[in-house]
């Protein structure tokens, strides 16, 4: 008589009595660290949840009968054991065979879903710092009317800001927030030329906003247009007041610099030509940074993560350089005394940051000597801080032995140079002469600027002339 087949059962797995395998503990520990990666400072962070599934779990399936028992009792129990183990398998497979056949598409749902959350993110950000404005300049009647005067403004640009604001969401072109430090708000985005062939120029940005709502996203207009010039832009993020004051401010500037020319080779971008701009108070910001890594490098047993003989040059976009001069227009205008005095952490040092002083000290002429060329843009027309600020600040440059000018644009206001001329499409001037200076000596580069489309428009003429008027800027 033939011996009886009987199921066989295997020792029990370490999976099988609840404790991982040896080898699979490392990827467990992974998977736990995947669970949240996420900061309070980053407007854009969201949670990261990870599990994993087994390609296959043991099954041990014990006799049920003794061998003493008869063949035709021991057959039925191995086919019914045998039956139901691979109906565990087909279901498993099958479950196995849907999931992949789900994720083949969860990485566009899990894509645009990013996108949505980072937009959601940007716009609660955005909202919240101008709450904050509002907070700390109070509602005065002089403040009151202008920020009626800002939601006329921003809704006759709407057609523009709508596709600025598409483009920085969901463009494939565009880094958003690479953390360059470990404080709130270190952020900055990349906005990278389509064509990759090469090296590319590379223009650090840090844009303005009263050393209140400044934020890299402004900057996405300007990046988007230079990014089309085959120009890597970065436009770097930095720590406002309240959050922090003018100290705070220059260090994370810093950062994002160090960042910029330690890092951007690996984006494509060219580290033997790299430039820096800012904008506005974001214009005040780049120069004190500046400025004082030149005082740094001067000095001895300094450790300096970035250089300002990194900088090819430095442009300076309606600018402010002398705060002793400029503290009472800021107050006639709203932005009061008690309040400046506090984001410039006291009277005692406005000179410290007030470039146009700092450069005349006798003391440090040595870091004079270490900046780069510096050319300023201003508009005649600009209110929110007048152009003889770029223009005393550059002739004072030239006297210490910095090679420096100002461009002055006629009729230009403080917003005309940096929103209504780009929406424009044509006739940005500013634009072509920042774009000429950065490809001097390429004449590739120049040959395909001297050929470049013209622009899109973005508004309306009629609606950018009304937005002018009522700009409270």
């Amino acid at each position: 008589m033939p011996s009886p087949l009987l199921p066989i059962s295997n020792p029990p797995s370490h999976s099988s009595l609840g404790h991982p395998a040896p080898s699979a503990m490392p990827y467990a520990a992974s998977t736990a660290t995947m669970l949240v990666k996420a900061g309070e400072d980053d407007p854009t962070a969201c949670l990261l949840f990870s599990s994993s599934f087994e390609d296959e779990k043991a099954v041990s399936i014990k006799p049920l009968l003794p061998r003493t028992l008869s063949y035709s009792g021991a057959t039925t129990t191995t086919t019914t054991s045998s039956s139901s183990y691979y109906q565990q398998r087909r279901r498993r497979i099958a479950s196995e065979n849907s999931l992949s056949s789900l994720s083949s598409s969860s990485p566009r749902r899990q894509s645009f879903g990013n996108d949505v959350g980072h937009a959601a993110a940007e716009t609660f950000l955005v909202t919240q710092l101008s709450l904050k404005l509002l907070r700390y300049l109070g509602l005065g009647y002089k403040w009151i009317t202008r920020f009626l005067a800002l939601g006329c403004y921003a809704l006759l640009l709407i057609p523009g800001f709508l596709q600025v604001g598409y483009y920085y969401f969901f463009s494939r072109q565009i880094r958003r927030s690479i953390v360059y430090g470990d404080q709130p708000r270190n952020r900055l985005d990349l906005y990278l030329p389509k064509n990759s062939d090469g090296p590319k120029p590379v223009i650090a940005i840090i844009t303005g906003g009263a050393w209140i709502i400044g934020y890299k996203a402004w900057g996405c207009l300007l990046g988007q247009q230079l990014s089309e010039r085959d120009i890597i832009v970065a436009c770097i993020d930095y720590r406002n007041f309240p959050q922090g004051t003018m100290s705070d401010m220059v260090k994370d500037a810093s950062q994002g610099i160090s960042f910029v020319c330690n890092n951007i080779a690996e984006y494509g971008g060219d580290p033997d030509r790299i430039f820096l701009m800012g904008q506005s108070a974001g214009a005040h910001l780049a120069a004190c940074t500046l400025l004082e890594q030149a005082i740094k490098e001067a000095g001895e047993g300094e450790n300096t993560s970035w250089s300002v003989s990194q900088i090819k040059t430095y442009f300076g976009l309606s600018g402010g350089y002398n705060l002793f001069n400029l503290i009472d227009h800021f107050h006639n205008r709203g932005l009061y005394r008690s309040i400046f005095l506090s984001i410039m952490e006291g009277e005692q040092s406005l000179r410290r940051f007030s470039p146009e002083v700092m450069v005349q000290d006798p003391d440090i002429r040595n870091a004079i000597s270490l900046l780069p060329p510096i050319i300023l843009f201003h508009g005649t027309a600009d209110y929110s801080i007048p152009s003889d600020d770029s223009k005393n600040f550059a002739e004072t440059l030239k006297s210490v032995g910095v090679k420096a000018e100002s461009i002055l644009y006629e009729g230009k206001s403080h917003t005309d140079l940096f929103v209504q001329d780009p929406m424009r499409g044509c006739g940005d001037q500013m634009f072509e002469d920042l774009v000429a200076n950065i490809h001097a000596g390429d004449m590739e580069a120049l040959a395909k600027d001297a050929v470049a489309p013209p622009r899109r428009r973005l508004v309306p003429e009629f609606m950018l002339q009304l937005a002018r008027r009522v700009s409270p800027f």
